[in-house]
């Protein structure tokens, strides 16, 4: 009865095990939506006539329009102050182009309207699962807000800059946006576009501020409020990896909450950079000759269902006592080495995680795949030689894994007549079972240690592959984008668990892992450990793991599941050679032999466990004759 008890608390026990790390992967996997609705494609705005180059490169100068009817001006000096004669105008529309991108301002508010990308593309799906290339635009949404607060002399409140209609002026690459004032001086930001980057030389500032800003006041409050548009496949997963960061100047980044509405405050705390980030792509501004103060970042969700993937929020105040003031902008992908080169720790907005696991991502494997990279130029092989070198560096704790599988086959007859000797009797087989053990000095457990070694390198792939830019819709065989999930069938409707598709990687993935489970189960046994109903949960957990971990691979990026299919065939293809042919089993049987007939150690694990076994025993045995009287 009291075994029966026992087996009842371990089935509960397995139970709630199985049922936390399914909630976990619920919490951390990515979620197909049930329907992806096709979205709309942004159209790149070409300047206006007349703000075309002159034959020098420049174009002239746009004056704000300002209107003569006296009560109007009266109106608007009111409103804006000194900032009166940009309160009305046109707007006009510049670009500055390099190879990799274009980018649109305005003379409204002297902002970026978007920025284009040339060599990279979203995915839009529809309900029926076809994919549809479309450009990659940032910035670009309609309801985006980048202003200043301007603190304006004989203004009834703070000006926005995004008011203000600005004067124009190009040379070559950069772009001067001016608001005069009536004091004859002027704010001015400045825009300059280097060469093959993603980076914009930025200033604010101008002249005679002075004069132009309302007593005692010397800040600009920046306010900028950006809507993500979703360019991923995987739109959820895509949502959880895209937030506000940001670098305190004497700390590491830090970032708001990726899976709730957050905010974050840094009060007096001076910032040196802080950034708006998709999964793949971000907009960062970097500060070079002051640090930002007054901090605030805040992320808003969104559903599937609404049409921005996710809303971010910065706030922060800039210190215009030198009159100006320099940032970088950067608007691009999430290169790794491209945003290590500004030397701020910008690279730490690529989620490969935090911890041993981050560390592992940013200086072994990414500079591990970027070397390789140069030499194959499949994404896929990639993986496969990345594979490799991982199971040649684990290969001798393989050798050992496979050889403590060879010496427990060697005792199995032994174990065998053990079992027929002491029949049902579970607690008296496992103490001599241990005894066997001790007796040949096998470790029963020696097989484990290459599966905890390996553990570190998978949760780091876990979070490496669909964070690596490289991976964005590189193709291997029918996966068409490795940071993604890989579509072997679409499913007419939406299931549970599935979404509306079936990854073959994760396919292939478990049915290698049920064999590798299989064949290793043969070489071992477990009476020692356990009694037969306990043996039977165990070897259930270890067949059902893989089929619960299906549902978790099918929507996550098939970049760690080819790994994943690519590691247990070399786990087999390794198993099966090192015991058929490197490993001697009749030289095992000797060296047990030899063993058997050394003196035993006193003390040691096996002792201590043989004791525990005995002391279980006699409790079970007085337990039971309590029973029958």
């Amino acid at each position: 009865m009291e075994e029966r008890q026992n087996n009842l608390n371990t089935i509960i026990g397995m139970g709630l095990i199985f049922l936390l790390v399914y909630l976990w992967m619920q919490y951390s996997a990515p979620k197909e939506p049930q329907q992806d609705a096709e979205q709309p494609t942004t159209t790149q705005v070409e300047p206006e006539a007349g703000n075309a180059p002159d034959a020098a490169g420049q174009t002239a100068a746009l004056p704000a329009t300002v209107p003569d009817d006296s009560l109007s001006q009266l109106r608007l000096s009111g409103r804006f102050g000194v900032f009166a004669p940009g309160a009305s105008g046109t707007e006009q529309l510049v670009t500055l182009e390099n190879e990799l991108i274009r980018v649109t301002l305005t003379s409204k508010g002297g902002r970026i309207k978007e920025i284009f990308l040339k060599k990279y593309d979203k995915i839009n799906t529809d309900s029926a699962g076809n994919a549809n290339q479309s450009p990659v635009y940032l910035l670009e949404d309609s309801k985006n807000r980048f202003e200043y607060a301007i603190p304006a002399a004989q203004a009834a409140g703070p000006v926005s800059t995004a008011d203000l209609y600005f004067q124009t002026t190009k040379n070559r690459n950069t772009v001067t946006f001016r608001a005069p004032t009536t004091t004859g001086g002027f704010l001015e930001q400045t825009y300059t576009l280097k060469p093959d980057n993603y980076e914009l030389d930025y200033q604010i500032g101008g002249q005679q501020l002075q004069s132009a800003f309302a007593s005692g006041k010397n800040t600009l409050q920046l306010n900028w409020v950006n809507h993500l548009d979703k360019l991923e496949r995987n739109q959820e997963y895509e949502r959880n990896m895209s937030t506000v960061y940001f670098k305190p100047n004497d700390d590491d980044p830090d970032y708001c909450d990726c899976r709730s509405d957050d905010t974050e405050e840094m009060g007096d705390q001076p910032i040196k950079w802080f950034s708006h980030s998709n999964q793949f792509f971000n907009t960062s501004i970097i500060a070079r000759d002051f640090s930002f103060k007054q901090f605030t970042g805040e992320t808003i969700m969104q559903t599937d269902a609404d049409q921005d993937l996710k809303i971010l929020k910065a706030t922060a105040e800039i210190p215009m006592d030198k009159g100006r003031v320099s940032m970088t902008i950067y608007s691009g992908p999430n290169e790794f080495e491209r945003l290590r080169a500004y030397k701020v720790s910008l690279e730490d907005i690529i989620p490969f995680g935090s911890s041993i696991f981050g560390a592992i991502n940013r200086w072994i494997i990414h500079p591990l795949f970027a070397f390789l990279s140069r030499f194959i130029g499949s994404a896929g092989f990639v993986i496969l030689a990345l594979t490799l070198l991982v199971k040649f560096a684990l290969y001798p704790l393989t050798y050992r894994m496979v050889y403590s599988q060879a010496k427990m086959a060697a005792l199995k007859p032994k174990i065998d007549e053990l079992r027929k000797k002491f029949g049902g009797d579970q607690q008296a087989m496992s103490v001599e079972t241990m005894k066997l053990y001790s007796e040949f000095k096998v470790n029963p457990l020696g097989g484990c240690l290459p599966i905890f070694m390996q553990m570190p390198i998978w949760f780091a792939l876990y979070r490496f592959f669909p964070a690596a830019i490289e991976f964005r819709q590189a193709s291997f065989l029918w996966a068409t984008d490795l940071s993604s999930y890989d579509v072997a069938f679409h499913l007419p409707n939406y299931v549970w668990g599935f979404g509306n598709h079936i990854s073959a990687f994760t396919l292939i993935w478990v049915a290698t892992t049920l064999w590798y489970t299989w064949y290793s189960m043969k070489q071992m046994d477990t009476s020692a450990m356990t009694g037969n109903e306990q043996m039977k949960i165990m070897k259930y957990m270890q067949f059902g793991m893989p089929v619960m971990f299906m549902f978790f691979f099918n929507s996550f990026a098939s970049g760690l599941t080819l790994y994943l299919c690519f590691s247990n065939i070399l786990n087999i293809g390794q198993t099966v050679v090192t015991k058929q042919f490197l490993i001697d089993h009749d030289k095992i049987k000797a060296k047990l032999e030899a063993n058997k007939n050394r003196p035993k150690k006193a003390g040691g694990w096996r002792e201590r466990f043989e004791s525990a076994m005995k002391e279980q025993q006699r409790v079970q045995e007085e337990r039971a004759k309590k029973g029958k009287k």
